[in-house]
Formats: C-alpha cells, sequence, structure tokens
C-alpha cells in the first residue's frame, strides 16, 4: 500500500535550485532516510510534505486512508498550553479514552461521590471496551524514558531540548501508521536514542526520516534516499549499503564522463576541421557532439570541505585537576574527582542530560569556577571550544564579516596564510554566499560557520560539545579524518555513537550524584559492559526470585503438612500437659541432686556412686518424656 507520493517537485530560492522534477513514493512498512549536504534541500523538502511550504512544480500526495504524524526541527506550540494539553490534543479514540481514564480516576480520588464513582466506572468501560490497557501502558512508557516534565508544566517554560520530546511523545503516543521524523535524535541522550531505535524497530511503522546519526541510520533503515546536485537518488539497504552503492555509482559516473570526455575532444577536432559540412551524417554528428559536452561536463565529485588549523605549540604540563567539587544548591554535579590529562587525550563524555556534562566543561575552561579543588592549565594550552548553544550570530551581518572580525588572515598548517575568504572556501563557503546575510544561512550552515570561528584561533585543547548537531554527512565525515589526526587534546561530548566510537579512547562516565568514573574503552564497550552488568543483575534477581518461590513452596508444604496433620486427643491433650509439668518436676530433682554431689557435703564413696546413678535415671527419664512430648507437639 502507497503511504505518499511525491511528484515531478521542484523548488529553487531565487537562482538557486534544490532540487529539480524529483519523484519518490514510500510503501507501507518501509523505513526510509533522506540525506543531502546542509543546504541542498532537506529540511524544505520536509516542509513541503507537511504543507509548510509549496513547491514551484509538482505535488505531494497522502494515502487518506493512511494517519501520519510529523515531527518537525521546530514544533509549534499554543500560548501557554500545558505538557499534558498539547501531549492529548490527537483524535485517537484510545488516547482520548485514556485521558478520559485518568480524569475520571484523579476525580474520584480527590471526591468519592456517586457521581464521580459512576464516571470512573463509565471510563473503566470505555477503556475495556476499546481494549486500551497497553495502549495506556505503552503512553506511560513513551512519557518515562523520554523523562517529560510534570505534565501540568507549561510549554513555554521549557528548554529547546524538553519541547523536542515532548514534541517526540506526542507523535509516538498517537500511533500512526506512517511517522515522519526530522533529526529525532536531537536533543537525546545516549539511553533515549537505544531506547528510541528499540521502540521504532519494534512497531509496524512506515518511517521517512532525517537524521545524521550513522548507527540509527544502519539499525532502522532500510532505504536511503539522496538528494545530490539538484536530482534524488534511491538506495536500497541500510547505511553501510548506501556508501557502498554511492561510490559505485560514483565510479561509474566518473567513467562515463572520463570516456565522453575523451570522445568529446575527438569530436570536437573534427568539428573545427570541418566547419562546412552540414550534410545528414555531418548534422548528426554535430548534434550527437551536444549530448557527448552535457555528459562529459557532469559533475563527478562533490565539494569538499577542508580543515587545516596550524595548531599552537603544547608543553609538556598540559591540565591537573585536583579533588574538583561543585553543587547547585543540594545538586553535587562534581564530588572528589582528581585527573591528570596527557598530551593527545582523546576523551568521551557521558551521561543522562541535565547531569552536568557542561558544567564541568565550562569548569574546564575557567567560565564557571568550581566550589573548592583546584584546576590548573599548562601554560601554552590553547582551548577551542564548540558549546551546544553556538555562537550568537547577527543576522543581518555578512557571512565574511563574522570570519573577518576574528581575522582577516590566517595562518594554516604548513605555515602559508590565506584569507578569510580562501578559508570561507575550504569550509564550503563559495564567493557569493560568503556576501550573504547570516539569516539565509540553513541550521547546519550555520554550525559549519561557527565550527571554523573555533578552528580559526589554532587551538591545541578542542572541546566539542555536541558538535554533529545539524552537521550533514559529509561535514562529518571530514570532521572526523581532521579529528583524528588532530595532535592536541580533544573532548567530546555527543549522542552519536558512531562520531564518538571513532574518535576516542576513553570516557569519562556522569553516574549521577556528582560521580565521574573513567571507563578504558569507547562507547559501544561500555554499552556491552553495562548491558552485560544489567544481564548479571537480572540473573541474580531472578535466582533470588527463585529461591524465594522455593522458600516459599517450602514454606506452604510445610503450613499443609502441619494443617493435615491429626489433632491431639482430649486423652493426649492432658497427656501433653502432665508431660510439661513431669520434665520440668525431673529437671528440678536432677539439678538437686547435682548440687548435693558438687557440694562436699557427701564423702562417702557408697552415696556417691548412688547419687550419680539416680542422676543417669533422671536424665533417661527426662529423654523419654522430652521425645513423647516432641511427638505429641507435633499434632498442634
Amino acid at each position: 500500500m502507497n503511504c505518499m507520493s511525491v511528484e515531478n517537485i521542484t523548488k529553487s530560492f531565487g537562482e538557486k535550485v534544490l532540487f529539480e522534477n524529483i519523484n519518490f513514493g514510500i510503501e507501507k512498512g518501509q523505513k526510509v532516510a533522506l540525506v543531502a549536504a546542509n543546504g541542498t534541500g532537506k529540511t524544505t523538502l520536509l516542509n513541503i510534505i507537511s504543507g509548510k511550504d509549496t513547491p514551484d512544480t509538482g505535488e505531494v500526495a497522502f494515502n487518506k486512508e493512511v494517519s501520519f504524524e510529523i515531527l518537525e526541527q521546530d514544533p509549534d506550540f499554543l500560548d501557554n498550553e500545558t505538557i499534558r494539553e498539547y501531549l492529548f490534543r490527537g483524535e485517537n479514540p484510545m488516547l482520548k479514552a485514556v485521558v478520559n481514564y485518568e480524569t475520571a480516576l484523579d476525580d474520584y480520588e480527590k471526591d468519592t461521590s456517586d457521581e464521580n464513582l459512576e464516571a470512573l466506572n463509565d471510563a473503566t468501560t470505555q477503556m475495556e471496551t476499546l481494549k486500551a490497557w497497553d495502549y495506556e501502558s505503552k503512553l506511560k512508557e513513551v512519557i518515562s524514558k523520554l523523562r517529560v516534565p510534570e505534565l501540568d508544566q507549561k510549554v513555554n517554560t521549557l528548554s529547546g531540548g524538553q519541547k523536542k520530546r515532548v514534541a517526540l511523545s506526542r507523535v509516538l503516543i498517537t500511533e500512526p501508521e506512517f511517522l515522519i521524523l526530522d533529526e529525532p535524535t536531537n536533543h537525546l541522550d545516549l539511553d533515549m536514542i537505544e531506547w528510541l531505535e528499540q521502540f521504532l524497530g519494534r512497531q509496524n511503522l512506515t518511517l521517512l526520516l532525517v537524521t545524521h546519526d550513522r548507527y540509527f541510520l544502519d539499525r532502522i533503515c532500510n532505504e536511503i534516499i539522496e538528494i545530490e546536485n539538484q536530482k534524488l537518488f534511491r538506495h536500497k539497504g541500510n547505511y553501510s549499503a548506501y556508501l557502498l552503492n554511492k561510490a559505485e555509482r560514483e565510479d561509474q559516473l566518473q567513467r562515463e564522463t572520463d570516456k565522453a570526455k575523451n570522445l568529446m575532444r575527438k569530436e570536437l577536432d573534427w568539428i573545427r576541421r570541418m566547419p562546412k559540412a552540414r550534410g545528414t551524417k555531418a548534422k548528426y554528428r554535430v548534434d550527437a557532439f551536444e549530448g557527448i559536452k552535457e555528459k562529459a561536463s557532469a559533475k563527478t565529485d562533490s565539494k569538499s570541505m577542508e580543515v587545516e588549523v596550524n595548531m599552537s605549540r603544547m608543553g609538556k604540563k598540559v591540565m591537573e585537576i585536583d579533588d574538583l567539587q561543585k553543587s547547585f544548591g543540594d545538586f553535587p554535579i562534581v564530588k572528589d574527582f582528581s585527573y591528570v590529562f596527557k598530551r593527545r587525550e582523546r576523551i568521551g563524555i557521558v551521561g543522562p542530560n541535565g547531569v552536568g556534562k557542561s558544567t564541568f566543561l565550562n569548569m574546564l575552561t575557567g567560565k564557571i569556577k568550581p566550589d573548592s579543588g583546584k584546576i590548573d592549565h599548562g601554560e601554552t594550552i590553547v582551548f577551542g571550544y564548540y558549546t551546544q548553544a553556538g555562537i550568537q550570530l547577527e543576522e543581518e551581518k555578512k557571512v565574511i564579516d563574522v570570519v573577518s572580525d576574528i581575522a582577516e588572515v590566517i595562518e594554516q598548517a604548513d605555515g602559508s596564510k590565506i584569507t578569510a575568504s580562501q578559508m570561507l572556501q575550504k569550509f564550503l563557503f563559495p564567493p557569493k554566499q560568503q556576501y550573504d546575510f547570516v539569516s539565509k544561512l540553513s541550521g547546519g550552515e550555520r554550525r559549519r560557520l561557527y565550527l571554523l570561528t573555533v578552528l580559526m584561533k589554532n587551538p591545541n585543547f578542542l572541546i566539542l560539545d555536541e558538535p554533529t548537531n545539524d552537521l550533514d554527512l559529509l561535514t562529518l565525515n571530514v570532521l572526523e579524518d581532521f579529528l583524528l589526526n588532530f595532535p592536541g587534546c580533544l573532548i567530546i561530548v555527543s549522542h552519536d555513537r558512531y562520531f564518538m566510537d571513532k574518535l576516542t579512547d576513553h570516557l569519562f562516565v556522569f553516574e549521577g550524584n556528582g560521580l565521574i568514573t573513567d571507563f578504558n574503552g569507547r562507547y559501544l564497550d561500555y554499552r556491552a559492559y553495562i548491558d552485560e552488568k544489567e544481564r548479571e543483575e537480572q540473573r541474580a534477581l531472578k535466582e533470588q526470585k527463585e529461591k524465594e518461590k522455593v522458600q516459599k513452596q517450602e514454606a506452604e508444604k510445610a503450613a499443609t503438612q502441619k494443617a493435615n496433620a491429626p489433632k491431639l486427643s482430649y486423652k493426649e491433650q492432658k497427656e501433653y500437659e502432665q508431660l510439661e509439668k513431669e520434665i520440668e518436676k525431673l529437671e528440678g530433682e536432677k539439678e538437686a541432686v547435682n548440687q548435693k554431689m558438687n557440694s562436699g557435703e557427701v564423702t562417702d564413696h557408697t552415696e556417691l556412686q548412688e547419687l550419680s546413678e539416680k542422676v543417669g535415671q533422671l536424665m533417661e527419664l527426662i529423654d523419654e518424656k522430652t521425645m513423647r512430648w516432641l511427638e505429641l507437639s507435633e499434632k498442634f
């Protein structure tokens, strides 16, 4: 079943053509990713699909029988809307049933009147009729896993990341058949991303998504569509298959282009030698020449970003941290943390959102002071700090001026000097775009410009806080190659597990409550360690439950046996009571004889012998009566 069709879509902004006459359809059950370089039209295409923008030509058609939801990069919220109101806005009958049930339950807990009890019974019946109990549990799972704040909180009081998670929760809990997701992993921590992978993977969903998370692409998608040079290409399979297909396509295009260029040289020579030949054969060759010329001039290589910095010299001493402490009120960020950084350190930082990772980085760079402890920087350290928030670019400032304000001339790694304009070209800002206003840049282009302003200061200690957000795959690949060869120190905070695994050697794990541990390994090693630890805990829990189950069964068996045992007769009851008295009396007699023997008053050997024999007789009687007493006691 077809869910959506894009037919002959063309979109331009002025002279810039984003894509031309592109066509594709998405069938039910397909999980499709859209990839393209920044500024080539991914977000514009999604806006056209969602109805927020219109194409120059062509149309988008949805199957009316298929329900769909769209997660946008910047979701829209109503003024003064609460999270609860936003989440439960949908028309899904089960969603409405859950809302009615939760409201009725809340009202009844506040007031147990007959009216509220009747409303609760009606809501419960509705839940039963729609079989909505599983849906309620899934809804609560989504809200819990994405750590949505209190539902009565106003949406306009949330941070950007919280708003994105609330919007993602809404599109998931409405349970559409077709989901369109624009950067769903942005603002999610690693645990959330891995949960989302499992959630989308286990659902019978149709997906169209834009994401730069390559592990996510590899594990979720079964088809990749790519916009390049204004055209659309389709690749069956996941991201790994896409890379192979793309390489083969580019190799084939290169071979065809080279062949066309050779043929074009021969045809050009023929045309020049025979300018007056206008017979049928000559006209055929002239017309064919135009086709050869077009093929020979086809673009065979994408623009390539070049990243070079002349890293400042680094001395032997890098940075030493001694007994670092930081809290906000009663909330500890760092407790008792010490570490000595070495040259060429490559550290990844992982931990849930809100646990203090950015605060820690701000302490390292001196932007925030610790409560106590010491951070001692080497004299030669030059920080390059790429923050989540980025820099506040002036919207009406030209791109060239953003860079020129930092430096007119930049020294490269080989010692040569280039202008600000040349540096911008290396970062894929052609001369014409350099004189555009910042307001015209896409989100990814702004991030690329910000990265340039960080690197052109020639740092030897790079700190990158979520550097992969909004960067296209081309930029990410070039950045990764640069960082692999970067001779300075590197600290990375990123939800992009591929990026983290490729570039880091060990991890600072923020466990919460101020605890930071140093894990010797990359993220996938850490994930495997955590998974094994969780499996061991589950095994131990299972064993404990089995043990408790056996103990319970044995206790129940003993109780059953006791309950089924024959009860004491009246005569046995009397005997039991008499035995207690007799045993107590015999114990008294035995104690009296022992005291007499040990008092020293009896010196006659024969009398002592008699007393000893009497003790023996008393003990035999006590044992005999005690055994009978135990036998009777089991019948109680």
